[in-house]
């Protein structure tokens, strides 16, 4: 027993010693727990039967051979009985007097861990008063009498009971505050409506989930709550749920276009519990896994046909390549060089394929959005005719962005050169980026040319559709659309008033601070750390060490000063660096893992949903490609 524990434990007894009735607790094996010295004085107890692990049944035996009971014939049978009427724990209260005359209340209350407590009072003056009204108060009824006593007996009785209702009250409301708190912590919203769709209980994380939305909703009608689009999306849902279904869906929200995954439960009462949670990271996650899914779906379906297909425009162009040289009649050196053009634009159209169902995975990067888009600008206007207007609308933050900057500048010059295609010698392209919600960066690339038909607004994002005739692959949208995808995003074709529109969603993810200072290193392998640290310290860092969870979140609330977190998944201890991760969200702090894992691990993919993952080994640049800006690969 620590100090703290001995300090309290000496004021509890001082304290239970205080008190005028005798007091005992015994735990669910029939153990003293602690009693006062009023307890050893009633009953006349030894020293050993009143200290903490004495046996309640030796206490019984004790008293019962003192005759505190009267004359008991068979003690080890009156023991036994009394041990199981205690091992019962129930609630009781009771009178009796004791071979010395006195007379005794006992009030008897289970604990909620187990064991009792029982408190014992000396009633013996009450009773006397009862006894002296009974002699001198003659003219006074028998049954009124019998009334009185009947009365005192009862208010100490309730007197016990309502002793015991506040300790249950007061134990309630420590569970019930518990739960509130465990329940405000969890990042999702936890509610009850009743039948009529008023919430009777809410965690207060509303706002976590839709941030346009209020907290202080209780008492509040859903509808109200939620607003009229959302409620739109979860009414139908809502009503199956007060018919009996359990029903679960996802939808995304408008404001910020959050996708959001809701769960009812009916209730007896005829009520709707809900949990409802941001899963906008996850299904951004799940996106990028699917979409790689398929490229290697589509990799393993055209690799075959791709490497015969290169056999035969070898043959061909090597034939060509020997008529080209022969004397041939008139005419015929111009159909030689057709073919080779044609079995040229083969190759190129195979290389396409190739790039686009590789392994081409995605290397975000820190990357500031002002110098890539002015930069896109430059690379983009000679391209253009003289007639042929570009405009850069950049609404973008003041910060570094996690983003592929590379892939993202191909998939909009091939935008721009397609907007371009279609305005012909005169018109307008213009480029518009923000944010939106701090969930998505938004890319617009619109034109003033005649905009999508209807056959493109269907096939566009299907490879080798085209309208540009033998001039064009068809693979230049679904590549634009396949890094988009790749990236956990989505791309969207669409025709405004003035012409066709493409538009580009890409995850939000804001880069680590770039100047430097406080790193903590969380690394449970000696060696792997002291690498690690070499390379913080080359790119501008000082670092402080840790090798578990538990180790690392006391740094982070100890030093103000941290201002960027590496740490690999696999720690001392259960916990995982995804763990050190979620514990951090909300903080401002950058979190990067790093892992050996590949990248089909549950773990791995676990780790892509809360943070930018470094695949071991990796290299001092690639560590500063996280941080450090770059506008173009």
């Amino acid at each position: 027993m620590n100090r703290p524990d001995k300090t309290r434990t000496t004021m509890t007894t001082a304290g239970l010693n205080l008190i005028a009735q005798a007091l005992s607790i015994y735990d669910n094996d029939l153990k003293l727990a602690v009693c006062n010295n009023r307890f050893q004085e009633m009953f006349d107890l030894p020293d050993q039967l009143v200290t903490p692990g004495a046996r309640f049944d030796d206490t019984i035996r004790h008293i019962a051979a003192s005759g505190e009971y009267g004359p008991v014939d068979d003690i080890e049978g009156f023991v036994k009985a009394r041990v199981e009427q205690a091992l019962a724990f129930e609630p009781h209260y009771l009178e009796r007097t004791r071979a010395n005359g006195q007379v005794i209340s006992i009030e008897g209350a289970p604990l909620p861990q187990g064991g009792w407590v029982a408190v014992y009072t000396d009633i013996s003056r009450t009773k006397n008063v009862e006894q002296l009204l009974r002699a001198r108060s003659e003219e006074l009824s028998d049954r009124l009498i019998a009334h009185t006593e009947e009365l005192s007996a009862t208010n100490r009785k309730l007197a016990a009971t309502i002793t015991a209702l506040e300790e249950a009250k007061r134990q309630l409301t420590e569970i019930e505050g518990r739960t509130r708190l465990t329940t405000e912590m969890m990042p999702a919203h936890i509610a009850h409506v009743d039948e009529d769709g008023y919430y009777t209980y809410t965690n207060r994380r509303l706002s976590s989930v839709f941030p346009s939305r209020p907290s202080e909703i209780l008492g509040v009608h859903i509808s109200d709550a939620l607003g009229p689009a959302a409620y739109a999306r979860i009414e139908p849902h809502l009503m199956d749920a007060y018919k009996g279904g359990n029903p679960v869906f996802e939808f995304t929200e408008e404001h910020d276009s959050r996708r959001i995954r809701v769960a009812f439960t009916p209730d007896e009462t005829g009520g709707v519990f809900i949990l409802s949670m941001d899963v906008t990271e996850e299904t951004q996650a799940r996106v990028a896994l699917q979409q790689a899914r398929r490229r290697e779906m589509a990799a393993q379906m055209t690799s075959g046909l791709a490497h015969d297909f290169s056999n035969l425009l070898t043959i061909i162009l090597g034939m060509q390549g020997k008529l080209g040289k022969m004397a041939l009649p008139e005419g015929a050196p111009e159909l030689v060089q057709g073919t080779l053009s044609a079995a040229q634009r083969g190759g190129r159209l195979l290389n396409r394929i190739a790039e686009m169902t590789g392994q081409r995975t995605l290397r975000p990067r820190a990357t500031n959005m002002h110098a890539l888009l002015s930069e896109l600008k430059i690379l983009a206007s000679p391209s253009l005719p003289q007639g042929v207007g570009l405009s850069i609308l950049d609404h973008t933050p003041d910060i570094l962005l996690l983003l592929d900057a590379g892939k993202l500048q191909d998939a909009l010059l091939n935008l721009i050169l397609n907007a371009r295609d279609a305005c012909g010698v005169s018109g307008q392209i213009t480029v518009t980026a923000h944010v939106v919600g701090r969930v998505w960066l938004e890319i617009s690339v619109g034109d003033t040319g005649p905009g999508f038909s209807p056959e493109a607004l269907k096939n566009a994002l299907n490879p080798f559709f085209t309208t540009k005739g033998s001039e064009g692959s068809g693979l230049g949208l679904p590549m634009v659309y396949d890094m988009a995808k790749s990236a956990g995003g989505d791309m969207r074709v669409s025709n405004t008033v003035s012409g066709a529109n493409v538009t580009l969603r890409l995850p939000y993810r804001q880069a680590p601070d770039a100047r430097g200072g406080l790193a903590l290193l969380v690394e449970d392998n000696e060696d792997l750390r002291a690498t690690f640290r070499d390379m913080l310290i080359d790119i501008g860092y000082t670092v402080i060490e840790a090798t578990s969870v538990d180790e690392a979140s006391a740094l982070t609330a100890d030093l103000e000063d941290i201002t960027l977190v590496l740490t690999d998944i696999k720690l001392e201890g259960e916990a995982t660096g995804i763990d050190l991760a979620l514990r951090l969200q909300g903080s401002g702090l950058p979190v990067i893992l790093m892992t050996s894992f590949p990248p089909n691990d549950p773990l791995f993919r676990q780790a892509l949903k809360v943070g930018p993952v470094l695949r071991k080994p990796f290299t001092t640049h690639q560590l500063s490609a996280l941080i450090k800006p770059e506008t173009s690969q």
